[in-house]
């Protein structure tokens, strides 16, 4: 195995054993023509990412998020249902325009809960009961699976109230987070 590689001699003569920890290396004197634009940029590159993170966190806060999911995915699942290559589908109920109209406003109802916040309400009381009229249309509801989901949802986000303020945990995880993103910003600072 190799030893320690000397390093070149430096200002005063003396060669270095591969230390630097004892030497900090001089400042290179700034020039009026050196740009120190690149210096703040690589700094402000680091924490772009969990700025995008904070932002998506943002975003689901705003919102009823889970449960216009949930309706969305109830809806969508009972739509495959109507459609899936089985061997022996159910058809139990109305046929035609009524299967296909039920699971269509439940999806419609996903995607309103979610980019429609303001409206939750109406959107959550219009899902739960496309989601129990599904049932009568489309196989059982989706097999039932299609119809717990839109219900589930639905009950989310009609029981969902903005701007609550956070609870002790997520409190306590939230300050946490922000002490580590301080003291990261600190250290690459320095």
């Amino acid at each position: 195995m190799a030893g320690p590689v000397p390093e070149p001699a430096g200002p005063d003569g003396v060669e270095g054993v591969g230390e630097a920890a004892e030497a900090p290396p001089a400042p290179a004197p700034a020039t009026p023509t050196a740009p120190a634009a690149p210096a703040a940029a690589a700094g402000s590159a680091a924490p772009a990412a969990p700025a995008a993170g904070r932002g998506r966190r943002d975003w689901r806060g705003k919102r009823p998020f889970w449960g216009g999911l949930l309706v969305l995915f109830g809806g969508a699942e009972i739509l495959f249902t109507l459609r899936a290559p089985l061997p022996v589908v159910l058809h139990i109920g109305m046929q035609g325009l009524a299967g296909y109209l039920v699971p269509a406003v439940m999806v419609v109802c996903g995607l309103l809960i979610l980019f429609n916040p303001t409206q939750r309400l109406f959107y959550s009381v219009l899902a739960v009961l496309a989601s129990l009229a599904s049932w009568l249309t489309s196989n059982l509801g989706g097999f039932l699976l299609g119809m717990l989901l839109g219900v589930t949802g639905s009950c989310l986000t009609f029981g969902w109230l903005p701007d609550q303020p956070l609870r002790r945990g997520r409190q306590r995880r939230e300050d946490r987070r922000e002490q580590r993103r301080a003291a990261r910003t600190d250290t690459v600072g320095v």
